[in-house]
């Protein structure tokens, strides 16, 4: 009999199957406003049972959104936007989700599309070869990713008959035939998108009496499905050791993987929840080793384990990124010696329990909006549909002791287990991959002037502050780039003096609490978050980073070599959008203080010392400099501790704030980043004068939106370029800077500039269309200038951002942050700003703003390519462009391809210069 008090949901959820097969869940969580809808269906790349259809389901996350004959992309697309949703779609190994949020007011509305979709998706031939094109294209974008072809490859060397041998993706030579796959599309969609396999997920401001019915209304006539579901393919025993090894064309980190054959998700067997426990205590951020390769010896900068929830077993990982391939044996072998003595030992017992802690409230730190408990419900109901399945997995949790961690590590951490995967552009050690056995061998008082404090009350038990210092990496001294950056790391990764970071990391682990920092040009924030039951003894152990910081020589070695690999590695190398997008903004202000990245230039991060970072803490980090944010239900006397903790910062005087202005680009000027890649990712733009406080900023919000806006498919850019043409993933706009806008909606707060720039963000495309992308974009940039937005447009984009500034505030992070930003800016809270700005906007406004702040004619482009010798000359080229397309187009797309290809750049060779990535942020 089971306890309601032990689960770990604290909704009144209701659960209905309709005489369909049909299973509904409708979660009311208490808050207001917004409603999350989730659909998962339980098909993903493990249904891609035929020999040659591998990638199959998540070509369907794609092609559900191309409508149906009553609601055709366009008029789907038009519903959302008026609601002022923010919706997307991902594929896994076992489901594919589509989630949306939006104003609880819509919810009909949304069901009836969502249903129709389900129950009527049509699409042409054409339809069906240009969405193969994108997902193509998708494939591309990840292929500069280590990460992403190590995990290919490390699932094809695993599994012989089973589908996890490939990734979502699919295999290569699979994506590059879907276009010849039209027949067996309907097949695949037919055989899965049922009733039976689907689960609809409503949760928020919602009750089940009304929802219910709704769902019932629109979905009810859904027929379940006459195909067969085939069996996939179970795995064999193991019988390895596996190897596998990738070599990569470029200069990167070595990678290796050191992984075993694990258990399926069971929400009853302690299999895998005894696997997720133990490789998080053996790996994770507070474990012995993470502290010896990560912040000791410093071998490692990147270690961590990875189990997902899988319907069927599959691969336990132990991820290690080594700063040097020679160090990959002695990396392998700590790794499979902390294996071997979890085969022999039991944890301790205290561990064990604060392990516990740590997921029951990192779970609860989910539970603070409607889209997170949705979205999170998704990822679990869909195994048995079932709304329970939560609450059971965190019993099996609780009911955990230490040796049945010790059974599932001589289960599952075998000889024959496992699989190593290694990637490297250097030659690894000659012996790594002769693995030894892990089996054998085993039997005075001053008044002080609190701070500016923004406090947001809410009835979350969740508490957050937020500790903004005006100060950035605009504050780094000349020759000493990326300054503002380490120092920040260097409080908040680094320890105090009373406790090293290992140590504060094993002390917050059972409460799930966090401290962290976030640095921009103008803006330091660091970030606190904790259960109210933890406060007293949390504030104990993070404040003193901040007021006696450790500046330990090994911290400061260990960040200072993270933050080169950030900004070589992570940015320069492995991430070409994110590459394109800051080398803009360098561009643009170039010879300011914004004119290098945050994390600084590869000499500037080499020439910091520790001492350079004592005396910027010394002189930044101080009083004057600082703003207080507090969210959450707050107990009393939090404030009143926290003022009188801070006040041990030195006075100190306030950040000068020195004049930032962009150059103005005089026509168009090219840089084209020469580097080791597949595809070609395009960024352009040029300095605009209208901040968050500007009168105009409402007017150009607006006009970007129309333009292009990330994840949002109603934008002009993303409908011309990559619905209509298939060039690529997606297109933006954006007049606010958006680094790492590849990983998220929204720009995140605290990112306050006195200067912006406006950019259009063009992501990878096929090398061949690069120039015609580019001429493209400027085309319906030029079109925007010329002629404005149309008033139904205006009307339509206006509803959807009024609705929309909602769910980009949706969680209290995103609040507090946005309510430090609307004082650092001197405007009303955003949500009031955005919307009031917008309700008294006139289509003519809009229009007139466009005219005035931006231009076609004169930007700054960026261009990463390969062959760029070849890209300049196409760029100066009088043949006009042309683009291949693999099934006929329209006549009015052919004709506008025409005149897109005919354009003149007006480019000449000296306004086109060639950069090699190596010199960039050098």
């Amino acid at each position: 009999m089971r306890d309601p008090a032990s689960d770990i949901l604290p909704f009144e959820a209701v659960e209905t199957m309709l005489t369909n097969g049909l299973r509904v869940v409708v979660v009311p969580t208490g808050f207001p406003n917004l409603v999350s809808l989730q659909i998962p269906v339980k098909t993903g790349s493990r249904n891609e049972v035929e020999p040659g259809k591998s990638g199959f389901a998540h070509f369907f996350e794609h092609m559900m959104f191309r409508g149906t004959e009553r609601y055709p992309a366009a008029a789907y697309q038009s519903v959302v936007t008026r609601s002022g949703a923010r919706q997307n779609a991902y594929t896994t190994d076992d489901f594919t989700n589509y989630h949306m949020t939006f104003a609880k007011e819509d919810l009909d509305a949304l069901l009836e599309i969502e249903a129709d979709r389900f129950m009527h998706l049509a699409y042409s031939e054409e339809d069906f070869r240009t969405e193969s094109q994108a997902i193509l294209g998708e494939y591309n974008k990840s292929a500069s990713d280590p990460l992403t072809k190590l995990l290919e490859v490390q699932r094809d060397a695993a599994f012989s008959v089973h589908t996890y041998k490939h990734t979502t993706m699919g295999f290569l030579a699979d994506i590059e035939d879907m276009p010849n796959q039209l027949e067996y599309s309907r097949t695949f969609f037919d055989r899965w998108y049922r009733p039976e396999h689907t689960t609809v997920i409503v949760a928020g401001d919602v009750t089940p009496d009304e929802v219910v019915p709704m769902v019932e209304r629109h979905f009810g006539a859904w027929p379940p499905g006459r195909l067969p579901v085939p069996d996939v393919p179970q795995e064999p025993p193991a019988t390895g050791p596996v190897t596998a090894h990738v070599p990569w064309p470029a200069p990167t980190l070595p990678w290796l993987a050191v992984a075993f054959h694990g258990p399926a998700f069971s929400d009853e067997e302690t299999d895998f929840t005894a696997i997720d426990m133990l490789v998080d205590l053996l790996f994770g951020e507070t474990s012995d080793l993470h502290q010896r390769l990560v912040q000791e010896e410093q071998v490692v900068d990147r270690l961590m384990p990875y189990l997902p929830a899988s319907e069927d077993p599959g691969l336990v990982t132990v991820f290690a990124r080594m700063r040097d391939a020679a160090s990959a044996g002695q990396v392998r072998d700590a790794i499979l010696d902390t294996v071997r003595m979890a085969r022999s030992r039991q944890v301790d017992g205290t561990r064990l329990a604060e392990a516990k802690s740590n997921a029951r409230y990192g779970f609860a730190r989910t539970l603070d909006n409607s889209e997170s408990i949705a979205g999170t419900l998704a990822r679990y109901v869909r195994f048995r549909r079932s709304y329970g399945t939560l609450n059971n997995l965190f019993r099996v949790y609780d009911r955990l002791t230490p040796a049945d961690l010790r059974d599932a590590a001589q289960t599952y951490f075998t000889d024959a287990n496992l699989v190593f995967t290694t990637l490297s552009h250097e030659a690894l050690p000659a012996d790594l991959s002769a693995l030894p056995s892990i089996e054998e061998g085993q039997g005075a008082d001053e008044e002080v002037t609190p701070a500016p404090t923004v406090v947001l009350r809410s009835p979350s038990r969740l508490l957050r502050f937020k500790l903004l210092f005006t100060v950035g990496s605009a504050h780094d001294p000349v020759g000493r780039e990326g300054l503002a950056a380490l120092a920040a790391e260097m409080i908040a990764s680094a320890g105090s003096t009373k406790a090293r970071i290992d140590e504060i990391n094993r002390a917050l682990f059972p409460m799930a609490a966090s401290f962290h920092a976030d640095v921009d040009r103008e803006m330091t924030v660091f970030t606190g978050v904790t259960h109210q039951d933890n406060l007293d003894e949390y504030l104990g152990i993070v404040l003193p980073q901040l007021l006696d910081p450790g500046f330990r020589e090994v911290d400061f070695a260990r960040l200072q070599s993270r933050q080169h690999n950030a900004l070589v590695q992570d940015l320069r190398t492995n991430n070409e959008e994110e590459l394109g997008k800051e080398r803009l903004q360098q561009t643009v202000f170039e010879a300011t203080p914004y004119g290098h990245p945050v994390l600084g230039t590869t000499a500037g991060i080499a020439a910091i010392t520790l001492d350079d970072v004592r005396a910027f803490v010394a002189e930044r980090y101080c009083r004057a400099n600082l703003t207080i944010g507090l969210a959450g239900n707050l107990p009393d006397g939090f404030e009143a501790r926290l003022h009188g903790e801070l006040a041990a910062l030195p006075a100190g005087a306030p950040s000068l704030a020195t004049a930032v202005t962009g150059r103005i680009p005089r026509g168009i000027q090219v840089e084209i980043v020469q580097k080791e890649t597949r595809s070609t990712a395009i960024s352009l733009g040029h300095p605009i004068t209208v901040t968050r406080s500007h009168p105009d900023f409402a007017a150009l919000w607006l006009a970007r939106a129309w333009l292009g806006e990330h994840r949002a498919t109603q934008g002009r850019l993303f409908q011309r370029l990559r619905e209509v043409r298939g060039l690529n993933y997606g297109d933006y706009a954006y007049i606010e800077a958006f680094p790492g806008g590849m990983h998220q909606f929204f720009p995140p707060p605290n990112l306050a500039r006195r200067a912006q720039l406006f950019e259009i963000w063009i992501r990878p495309v096929l090398p061949e269309n690069a120039v015609f992308a580019l001429k493209l974009a400027l085309h319906e940039l030029s079109g925007l200038a010329e002629r404005g937005i149309s008033e139904e447009d205006f009307e339509e984009t206006r509803n959807y951002l009024s609705k929309n500034v909602f769910v980009a505030t949706k969680t209290q992070d995103q609040q507090l942050g946005h309510a430090l930003d609307a004082r650092w800016y001197g405007t009303a809270e955003y949500t009031e700003h955005v919307r009031g700005g917008l309700a008294s906007l006139t289509v003519e406004q809009v229009n007139t703003a466009v005219r005035r702040h931006l231009s076609a004619e004169n930007l700054f482009v960026v261009m990463i390519a390969k062959d760029a010798e070849r890209l300049r000359d196409e760029l100066v080229s009088s043949v006009p462009t042309t683009v291949a397309y693999d099934a006929p187009k329209p006549d009015a797309v052919t004709r506008e391809d025409a005149v897109v290809g005919a354009r003149d750049l007006g480019l000449r060779q000296d306004a086109i210069r060639v950069t090699p990535v190596d010199e960039v942020f050098a």
